[in-house]
């Protein structure tokens, strides 16, 4: 089971998770298939890796992204022109053993060598249908999981979000909370200086032995 980490990212990890992803990019694979990898080498989840690389390391490595993107491009291509190619081939291989079939004075050795050589191209032809057909259910489902991935990536956003709105809402509560301390404060500071004025100003007096109450200066 892959551990759980809650320490912070080093520059090791955000370099392993680059070269990770962008190897993925390349090879045309699906950007959460890397984040498991990362997941696993590093320690932890595919989650967090994927919000470390959308949220920082992305950011990076933009021209890497580009240039990754631009490779499985041309790694698509050229298994599509292997493709028709290999289709090509076999059409060519089929025109000449239809022209060796129409030079040929044997009519039976005509006939099998032209049958021969359409099961030939018709089972080449299966094998390449059936390898475009597997790389467009491939290309389909990683649409389908970058989709997912950006609607995973919107909730995680908007949770942010309302989390970023409502710590910004108690910070304005207890900055207002504060300031009316503060005044409520020095309300009481400046009664309380009024109140020993007062006491200081007023007359003081004692009583001699007589009973008699004699002002004190």
């Amino acid at each position: 089971m892959t551990a759980i980490r809650q320490d912070a990212w080093s520059d090791e990890d955000d370099l392993i998770l680059a070269e990770v992803t962008l190897r993925h990019i390349r090879e045309g694979s699906t950007q959460l298939t890397a984040f498991e990898e990362v997941g696993e080498k590093i320690g932890r989840t595919a989650a967090a890796c994927g919000f470390r690389w959308n949220s920082f390391v992305r950011k990076k490595y933009e021209a890497a992204i580009q240039i990754a993107k631009s490779q499985r491009q041309k790694r698509n291509q050229q298994k599509k022109h292997s493709a028709f190619a290999a289709v090509s081939n076999n059409t060519a291989v089929l025109d000449h053993t239809h022209v060796e079939h129409v030079k040929s004075n044997d009519t039976f050795a005509e006939e099998s060598i032209s049958i021969d050589a359409v099961i030939r191209f018709l089972r080449q032809w299966k094998g390449t249908y059936q390898e475009m057909s597997r790389h467009i259910r491939h290309l389909e489902k990683e649409l389908t999981e970058k989709q997912d991935e950006l609607d995973r990536l919107r909730g995680e956003n908007d949770v942010l979000n309302k989390q970023v709105n409502e710590v910004e809402t108690d910070y304005r509560v207890v900055n207002d909370d504060y300031k009316a301390l503060i005044q409520i404060m020095d309300r009481a500071r400046k009664l309380a200086f009024l109140v020993e004025e007062e006491d200081e100003n007023k007359p003081r007096f004692k009583m001699d032995a007589n009973g008699n109450l004699e002002r004190i200066e």
